[in-house]
């Protein structure tokens, strides 16, 4: 199964799903108002072309409410997002990819330590 294009917007709606599901659409907005400020319309809209996208799915609780729950692991999501990100702006290298990274970001002297660890690791695999 191919994953759906994720927009920003319903991005946010899915984060709320990837912690806590299943949600009613009366839930999640009341979940995302502190960041997002959107209606429960808004939400509902972004539902509907999560669904279509094949992004949710949706069941129904004992009292008939309609509960959401994603149907994409976010894991796999994000590795796909990040594919897309490398090959777009970076022609699909890595290594401009991560000498942008580590230039541009302020890591800590852990996270340099961290990334040192990964890229040893890679050259054992």
């Amino acid at each position: 199964m191919s994953l759906p294009a994720i927009s920003e917007s319903e991005w946010a709606v899915m984060e709320a799903l990837w912690e806590s599901a299943p949600q009613t659409a009366s839930e999640l907005t009341k979940a995302l108002r502190p960041k997002m400020n959107w209606a429960e319309n808004t939400v509902r809209t972004l539902l509907t072309r999560l669904m279509e996208k094949g992004a949710l799915h949706t069941n129904e609780n004992s009292a008939g409410t309609r509960t959401y729950l994603p149907a994409v692991k976010r894991e796999a999501c994000v590795r796909a997002e990040g594919e897309s990100f490398m090959q777009r702006v970076f022609g699909g290298a890595a290594k401009p990819l991560l000498v942008h990274f580590a230039q541009n970001s302020k890591l800590t002297a852990e996270e340099v330590r961290e990334l040192k660890k990964i890229l040893d690791q890679s050259l054992k695999s």
